[in-house]
């Protein structure tokens, strides 16, 4: 066996850090292991959630058996969310709703589950003229009180249907007002654009393609407009959902202090990033409004660090906007390559490395590196700088490979791009890749960028990455001990 080969085949330790504390340089603390999220996780966990249990059966976005959307894509403790709900026929549902986190294992806990309520089927709107927007205005089956003892978290509402039909969908419950270690934030805007939404075989929309004749249709078929009054296609779990999932898993069975928030929280300006160390970009955040982008930036500047685990980010530009009934943020509008009609003072929603002169607004600028392909198939991350400390106690060495690390998209570092400005940047990777979209041989980089106050910009490059952590199929354990380096430095040393 081949040094390369063994180093996907054996551990290096474990890589979860629970039970203790971390005393940072300045004489802060880390509640690493002493926080309401180790508390929270003591708790009974359960895999009921899932479609299978207890009989239950998938749903089809043709016949609706059981599919619903919420109101919000975050909502504090002590406040309300709403769920609008259709079902194939009159009937009654019940609602559950679960924490998703690691719980010993079991994934998620069980909270609640409403009492019966009657659903009956309701229109599936057809797409609008001119920008294909399909919004729904279901009524509100069941609205849920969230109890100010709840934790900060990931959470699913199950919808369940009297004939045994089985949906979710997903929404995040936030604690602004406490100050924790980690913000993980949730890409709600990017799950919206993916968001296939009715998946029937002649309806659905999202920013990428439409139907055509019966058909997946392309680009000249898509929506410019998208609505999170809709539910998601199927089983109502977003595409990319999982690289979210596991790296929360992952976060909370290592004990960190960790709240959370969806982007759309970031767009709305509630969140306040000097209230953290470290803001964890969770997935694959692709769609990012200038509102987005200005708290990022506001973040380094206020020596909060950033930790962006996937790749592809902060690829277009878009704008949120009121739904017909006046509603804000519940319409992520993007036109791509067609000419955007209503640009506004942000500028229109293109890409964000075609805003500016000299392509001032590329992502690279705050990434480091940027999108540069497509992966044929998975390849090995190629590891560079093996001494530095992100690499510390993997047991790597320059040109060492981890296998399948690279996949689905990647960023690299692009010499004629901007970079972060006043900034030492460290690539950690060098995996050559094949461009599915014909660019040939393409170099994906994993990313470090440290400014002149010491605040860390972090950039995985690769979709792979979020699912080493907590992912079974994935799982790494040089990946789990690398970002559980990145974490320990950003909590015990401050950016200013």
């Amino acid at each position: 066996m081949s040094r390369r080969t063994a180093i996907g085949a054996f551990g290096v330790g474990a890589a979860a850090i629970t039970g203790y504390r971390m005393l940072g340089e300045s004489g802060s603390t880390a509640h690493t292991g002493d926080n309401p999220v180790v508390r929270e996780n003591r708790a009974t966990g359960s895999r009921e959630w899932a479609v299978g249990r207890g009989g239950t059966k998938n749903v089809m976005d043709e016949l609706v058996q059981i599919q619903g959307y919420a109101s919000k894509t975050s909502v504090s403790c002590g406040e309300s969310i709403d769920f609008h709900l259709s079902s194939h026929l009159a009937q009654e549902c019940t609602v559950a709703i679960y924490r998703i986190g690691h719980y010993g294992g079991s994934g998620a806990r069980h909270l609640v589950t409403s009492d019966r309520v009657s659903v009956r089927p309701r229109t599936k709107p057809g797409a609008a003229a001119g920008t294909g927007l399909i919004a729904c205005d279901w009524p509100v089956a069941w609205t849920l009180d969230v109890p100010k003892t709840w934790v900060s978290g990931m959470y699913l509402a199950v919808f369940t249907s009297q004939d045994g039909y089985r949906s979710h969908t997903p929404f995040v419950v936030r604690d602004t007002a406490r100050r924790s270690d980690i913000l993980m934030v949730v890409p709600f805007t990017t799950y919206q654009a993916y968001n296939f939404w009715p998946f029937d075989g002649h309806s659905g929309k999202n920013l990428y393609r439409g139907y055509a004749d019966g058909k997946w249709g392309g680009v000249d078929e898509r929506a410019f407009k998208v609505s999170f009054d809709r539910p998601y296609p199927r089983s109502g779990l977003p595409r990319w959902f999982n690289l979210d999932t596991s790296a929360a898993r992952w976060a909370e069975s290592a004990g960190y202090d960790i709240t959370y928030a969806s982007s759309v929280d970031l767009h709305d300006g509630r969140i306040d990033p000097s209230k953290y160390r470290v803001m964890l970009f969770s997935g694959h955040d692709e769609y990012w409004s200038e509102e987005m982008r200005d708290c990022a930036e506001g973040a380094v500047d206020a020596g909060t660090h950033l930790a962006f685990l996937a790749s592809n980010n902060i690829y277009f530009h878009i704008r949120l906007e009121d739904s017909a009934d006046g509603r804000s943020g519940r319409v992520v509008t993007c036109y791509k390559e067609t000419p955007d009609p209503e640009p506004g003072v942000a500028g229109p929603t293109v890409r964000w490395r075609q805003l500016g002169t000299k392509h001032r607004r590329a992502e690279q600028g705050l990434l480091g590196v940027q999108y540069n392909g497509i992966v044929d198939e998975p390849v090995p991350l190629v590891v560079r700088r093996s001494g530095h400390w992100f690499w510390s106690g993997t047991g790597l060495r320059d040109g060492d490979e981890i296998p399948d690390l690279v996949g689905v998209e990647a960023d690299g570092f692009d010499p004629s791009m901007p970079r972060p400005a006043e900034s030492e940047q460290t690539l950690l990777s060098a995996s050559p890749y094949i461009d599915r979209m014909g660019r040939g041989r393409t170099v994906q980089n994993t990313s470090l960028c440290e400014n002149r106050q010491g605040t860390l910009v972090f950039a995985a490059g690769t979709f792979h990455w979020p699912l080493a952590l907590g992912e079974p199929r994935h799982l790494n354990p040089h990946v789990q001990r690398a970002t559980r380096n990145l974490l320990t430095r950003m909590l015990e040393h401050p950016g200013k």
